[in-house]
């Protein structure tokens, strides 16, 4: 490990933040300076389009470092968190909103669990979701029992609100897979870690830039980057509808050997009807994985950076 590393990175990936981050990085600068000034912060400009590059590169980050990387285009926060966790140079890491969200106050608290009580995860969870709406507060806790009945790691009410001792940093940077979710590979590495509850603040500004076709699409990507599981369903679907099938045959065999008319036209229109639906339910679930397959093959970056903006405090 570099001996000129400093003890805590403080990773920020922010997308149209303009309004509000010289705010937020003043708060979160204050509470790093009472933990000592030996932190850098790194922030990522997922490709915004307001003056959030402009904000990162005149802020004076004293004392400590600031580190901006800002991306060639918007490539989502997953991948602009793994710009940030890349360049990261930090004993601990901690990765956190840029909204103020994830409260700055609870830093000295992960620090002391990770420094006193050799924990090499901290991770944040929220106790309470704020004023998120009804529908955002049930599908993700409905994302959470479905990833953990399928996939077998628990993600109920995780965040990326997350420190990591530098080893869990490094292990997480041997994945080198292109569908990065973040929460999911943090829980899949293990580690000696500790809960830390915590309330969802609102937002320092702006609105959230999650839509809800983005989170169904990162959910598909939590569960397929984890478990065949729902490839399997398709086998079992099969076998369902083969034993169905046979059953009718039977059935239908029995009636006309009995010398009754065999009737129901409607009946067999729907039952063509629901095994087609089967079939394109299959198809789509074999799709999800082969395309999975396509973008790790193809070897592209994860990322591209246009401009970075590394000063040292003076």
């Amino acid at each position: 490990m570099n001996s000129m590393a400093p003890k805590l990175s403080v990773v920020l990936p922010c997308l149209n933040e303009g309004c509000h981050l010289e705010q937020t990085l003043r708060t979160i600068v204050e509470q790093l300076s009472f933990l000592g000034g030996d932190f850098e912060l790194l922030i990522i400009d997922d490709g915004s389009s307001d003056r959030t590059w402009e904000v990162i590169g005149r802020f004076d980050a004293t004392p400590g470092r600031i580190r901006g990387f800002k991306l060639s285009r918007r490539f989502g926060k997953e991948l602009a968190l793994t710009a940030g966790l890349e360049h990261a140079s930090g004993r601990a890491i901690v990765v956190m909103d840029a909204d103020l969200q994830h409260p700055p106050m609870m830093l000295a608290e992960m620090v002391r669990l990770w420094e006193s009580e050799s924990y090499e995860i901290v991770e944040a969870v929220k106790d309470h979701r704020g004023s998120e709406v009804w529908t955002s507060k049930w599908g993700a806790r409905a994302f959470g029992m479905l990833h953990r009945w399928i996939c077998n790691i628990d993600l109920q009410d995780a965040s990326d609100f997350k420190l990591m001792d530098r080893k869990v940093l490094d292990a997480w940077a041997s994945m080198p897979e292109r569908n990065v979710f973040f929460r999911g590979m943090n829980a899949w590495l293990g580690f000696r870690r500790i809960k830390l509850p915590f309330k969802v603040a609102e937002r320092a500004g702006g609105q959230t830039h999650w839509s809800q076709t983005e989170l169904i699409k990162l959910a598909f990507t939590g569960i397929t980057a984890y478990s065949s599981l729902p490839l399997h369903l398709v086998t079992w679907m099969g076998l369902l509808f083969f034993g169905f099938a046979v059953s009718l045959g039977i059935f239908t065999v029995i009636a006309w050997l009995s010398g009754r008319a065999v009737e129901g036209f409607t009946t067999v229109i729907l039952l063509q009807l629901v095994i087609a639906s089967m079939m394109m339910f299959s198809l789509g679930i074999l799709g999800t994985y082969v395309s999975r397959i396509y973008e790790e093959v193809k070897g592209r970056p994860r990322y591209i950076l246009s401009e970075t903006s590394d000063r040292s405090s003076t």
